[in-house]
């Protein structure tokens, strides 16, 4: 669905796979389903691909397929999925981290500061703490936390600080509420770009996104066949961060874990050492993909 989410990276993401026509593949983030249709169309009859989303909301633009199994849940559990379904290991995996349109489009999911909506930016409505809960729960220090590492935001401190301060008076439900809040502190001439930070970084906090990205990485090691190919965009420093350092070491730390040999082993091979970037003609149709990333590796 075009409508929903234009796809990044589309045609260089799913050519990294190198598709068998045999093979089974992992759409571990499914989306608006550009990724998984383009992959379908190169399977032949007996390929098989499983694809992941969170968002009850994605799953209704999968296509009717006999070969593909969808699973409403967090990539994280790739590798459980993989071995549910019967298969030992598969051929290739790929996850586009962003955010889709629709998810930023839909004012009501609170995802945006364009819209006056709920504070919620929860991708399983169903699970976990919104955003307005956050807001208005967590202390001073917990912000400031979120606000610096999360979001790599400028006087994370006073931001934390005046959503305190306003949330003693009234609650803060709204994304107006939010704005409201910490009005004082936005830089005049890019308040936009300083609220992205904000709303960034309390989106990864709501969905766990960097313990479920780390948890898909380890799944992904364990999941992939020897030479299976595995595509990765990401969207900002933290995540291609992560991306890197599991693709050179296998590892969280981005350090090859040696035994007492001092031997060292890394279970990827990396296909690009810099990340694949969208073109201008790309990013000019399609403004979300300017800062997308692609990252390619094999496994040993």
């Amino acid at each position: 669905m075009s409508t929903y989410h234009t796809p990044v990276l589309l045609e260089k993401s799913v050519s990294a796979l190198a598709i068998k026509a045999d093979g089974v593949y992992v759409d571990a983030t499914f989306g608006g389903g550009g990724h998984s249709r383009e992959i379908l169309g190169r399977l032949g009859k007996n390929g098989v691909l499983i694809a992941f989303d969170k968002d009850a909301d994605a799953l209704k633009n999968a296509p009717d397929d006999k070969r593909l199994i969808l699973v409403h849940n967090d990539f994280r559990f790739v590798h459980n999925y993989v071995r549910y379904y019967g298969y030992d290991s598969v051929d290739g995996i790929l996850a586009d981290l962003g955010v889709s349109s629709h998810q930023f489009d839909t004012c009501e999911r609170g995802f945006s500061f364009r819209f006056d909506a709920p504070l919620d930016m929860r991708m399983n409505i169903l699970a976990g703490k919104s955003a307005e809960e956050i807001i208005n729960s967590y202390s001073i220090e917990d912000l400031e936390k979120i606000f610096r590492i999360y979001g790599e935001v400028e006087n994370s401190r006073k931001v934390a600080g005046l959503i305190c301060a306003s949330r003693s008076i009234s609650p803060i439900k709204t994304t107006d509420d939010l704005g409201r809040a910490i009005e004082s502190v936005l830089p005049k001439f890019s308040e936009h770009k300083y609220l992205a930070k904000i709303y960034q970084a309390l989106r990864i906090e709501v969905n766990g996104e960097m313990e479920s990205l780390e948890g898909f990485m380890k799944g992904a090691i364990k999941s992939l066949k020897t030479g299976g190919m595995v595509s990765v965009i990401t969207y900002h420093s933290l995540e291609d961060r992560i991306v890197k350092n599991f693709f050179k070491s296998g590892t969280l730390s981005g350090e090859i874990e040696r035994n007492l040999m001092g031997q060292g082993y890394s279970p990827y091979m990396m296909v690009n050492k810099k990340p694949i970037v969208p073109d201008e003609e790309e990013i000019a149709s399609n403004t979300r993909a300017r800062s997308a990333k692609l990252r390619v590796a094999q496994r040993r």
